[in-house]
């Protein structure tokens, strides 16, 4: 672990098994919490090919009402080990006239469990944060030049800082720049969040 670095900032070389992890964990969850999931993705930095990344993976699930999703998820989700956290918004990129209300959320995070450590993010199918995190990861994916710059920074910021909030606050603006880049790849190749997301049957029985 690198000297005088919080452990929760940790950001750890790409570790290659990170890929099949989030399948597993996606296509887990996903038969946990459906019907009322409508989907879940693996986004995020463990995401990217090459990416250094803190070692907790952050999954997305799609739903249509956050209310009804937070009741029916709590209790099977606490026997998962995770824990529901009072975060209820995510951050409007900047120069965005958006309300607010749009980029709401809750949020699961699973720690010192024989699990892996998970952030699930649970956001409204359709929503801007939705998109937001599947167009910042797909576009890294498409742009691997791009990503031992974003890590290197992601890098020194974990050492630069004294806490994971800081680091976050820190590191929005940096996600806003380049959302702003990857907005016209987007319209340019056609990319759409919806043909982003993995198909999946739950194999639970009916």
């Amino acid at each position: 672990m690198p000297k005088d670095i919080p452990p929760d900032l940790v950001v750890a070389d790409f570790d290659p098994a990170w890929t099949a992890q989030g399948q597993a964990l996606t296509a887990d969850l996903y038969d946990l919490l459906s019907p009322l999931a409508l989907h879940v993705e693996h986004i995020g930095s463990t995401a990217v090919p090459g990416m250094a990344a803190k070692p907790v993976f952050d999954l997305q699930a799609g739903v249509r009402d956050l209310q009804e999703a937070q009741d029916a998820f709590v209790r099977p989700l606490a026997d998962r080990g995770f824990e529901l956290t009072p975060y209820r918004q995510d951050h409007v990129p900047a120069g965005s006239d958006d309300d607010p209300a749009r980029w709401t959320k809750r949020l699961w995070v699973r720690r010192g469990h024989r699990e892996p450590d998970v952030n699930l993010h649970v956001r409204v199918t359709g929503s801007p944060n939705e998109r937001l995190a599947l167009l910042f990861r797909d576009w890294l994916r498409a742009h691997p030049d791009a990503v031992p710059a974003y890590a290197a920074f992601k890098q020194v910021l974990a050492g630069a800082v004294p806490d994971l909030a800081t680091y976050a606050d820190v590191k929005d603006p940096v996600v806003d720049l380049v959302v702003a880049v990857a907005e016209p790849w987007a319209r340019a190749t056609g990319w759409r969040a919806a043909d982003t997301m993995t198909p999946r049957t739950s194999s639970r029985p009916a």
